[in-house]
């Protein structure tokens, strides 16, 4: 029996049970569409990994932190907490040092600050991120147009401010922003001037002493600091593509000039200690500038394990997004795997629905199998045919469910703000072309299984008991 004869048999077959047929691949539908929903919620939240370690530099990039003020708790890739602190501090020796090690192509240190921003109605807390113009580029920022990265040799401090600063902004009057009302503060980051408060303890206690001076028989009042904070008038240089429910790797961040920072700090609190600065045991500022941390870039992948090792040898806390990578692929594994899970169940249960339709159709046609069984047809023919048949219906309920899968999955998105609801840098469902092929040819694959046995069953009836059969 030639092939094309076997396919119209075998549609032919389906088609003359139209309402069984649409129960068993509504099944197969089901159980396609969980599995690519659920997969893709976990290729989602990968893909949103691959491009934060692409926005932080890279595979190749690793991250070095020294001694802080104060002591903190340090931490490893893959989340354990580590005790031991380092016992150095990260300063332009040894960013020279990372430097002349081998296999680095670039090190930059990094400068975290906190910040008071004023502009009319609203006040907003920023977190400044001051690092050199080479570190700014490795991290390939995209910017909206018109936006460019801040001027080293600029006479002011140029901020470049993440898609989702304005949601740190507060009107003074009422203390409420972005999250409690809704509403995004008229502010033009890339070009609005506002002031900026790097003292932002003094200026509290400036606004305190301001405020309890108002208040009638308040004998506790605080006075007025000596000498109120310098207030620098800065303007936006570019922000960072993307609306404000849109979340990304730079969401809250600004990003300013590293050595422009440290020269107007120095000038803020030229005689005092720089907050987040150590100080010698008289209290006194120390003689060198610590920074935050350093970003060492390897040449190569293969070097950053040797890299790493160094530097950590020279006393210093290191952490890769290689490893970073590595560990949060093994949590991904384990989810998609989990979530698979739950969606093959609804498979399954479509798998007994296809043994079932195809047992009946055999009981069904017990006497049309005893007659091409007379007339020669192989029993080879006869397996074919059930096969075709049980693999037809798994390719419809693939087609189908996948189709199906990429309605759900808009909704995901369109329901999650893209991915910002649960703060991912992309969308929270993702559905490669892998996957889709992946699913057709596992419906397939799981329809001929369930059919496998009826085959055999039809194949192995006797041709006459089979034509008496009423």
């Amino acid at each position: 029996m030639r092939w094309i004869d076997l396919l119209r048999m075998s549609s032919g077959s389906l088609k003359r049970r139209k309402l069984r047929t649409f129960l068993t691949v509504l099944g197969v539908v089901i159980g396609t569409a969980s599995i690519v929903v659920m997969i893709s919620l976990g290729l989602g939240m990968q893909q949103s990994m691959y491009r934060e370690v692409e926005q932080s530099g890279g595979m190749t990039s690793i991250t070095v932190t020294g001694k802080l003020e104060g002591g903190n708790m340090y931490y490893s890739s893959d989340g354990s907490s580590e005790q031991e602190e380092p016992d150095k501090y990260i300063t332009d020796d040894a960013i020279k040092q990372f430097q002349q090690l081998e296999h680095v192509k670039s090190a930059n240190p990094v400068l975290d600050v906190s910040a008071v921003a004023l502009k009319g109605k609203y006040i907003g807390y920023l977190q400044l991120e001051g690092m050199t113009p080479e570190a700014l580029k490795e991290r390939n920022i995209e910017l909206i147009p018109d936006g460019r990265l801040p001027n080293p040799d600029s006479t002011d401090l140029e901020l470049l401010f993440g898609n989702g600063v304005l949601t740190s902004f507060y009107e003074k009057a009422t203390d409420k922003g972005y999250w409690e009302t809704g509403e995004v503060p008229d502010i033009d980051l890339q070009n609005d001037q506002m002031f900026l408060i790097l003292d932002s303890d003094n200026y509290f206690q400036n606004q305190s002493a301001d405020t309890g001076a108002t208040e009638e028989g308040n004998s506790d009042s605080p006075q007025t600091p000596a000498r109120p904070p310098k207030k620098y008038v800065v303007k936006g240089c570019g922000v960072v593509a993307g609306d404000i429910d849109t979340y990304t790797a730079n969401y809250y961040y600004v990003y300013c000039d590293i050595n422009k920072l440290e020269d107007t700090l120095k000038k803020e609190f030229r005689g005092r200690v720089i907050p987040g600065q150590p100080t010698t045991k008289s209290g006194k500022p120390y003689r060198q500038f610590v920074y935050t941390s350093a970003t060492v870039q390897a040449e190569n992948l293969e070097d950053v394990d040797e890299l790493s090792a160094a530097i950590r040898n020279m006393g210093f806390q290191v952490t890769t997004n290689a490893e970073y990578m590595d560990s949060m692929k093994k949590q991904f594994a384990m989810i998609q795997a989990l979530l698979g899970g739950i969606g093959a169940v609804s498979l399954f249960v479509a798998a007994i629905g296809i043994a079932n339709t195809m047992m009946m159709s055999i009981y069904e046609r017990t006497k049309e199998i005893g007659v091409i069984k007379v007339l020669g047809c192989s029993l080879k023919n006869i397996k074919q045919m059930f096969l075709l048949e049980a693999a037809f219906i798994g390719l419809i309920g693939g087609i189908v469910g996948n189709i199906l899968s990429f309605g759900m999955s808009f909704i995901i998105n369109l329901l999650t703000g893209g991915g910002s609801a649960v703060e991912l840098d992309g969308n929270l469902s993702y559905i490669p072309p892998w996957l889709v092929l992946a699913s057709m040819a596992f419906a397939v694959f799981v329809g001929m299984a369930a059919g496998y046995f009826p085959a055999l069953r039809a194949m192995r009836l006797s041709p006459l008991a089979a034509i008496r059969n009423e």
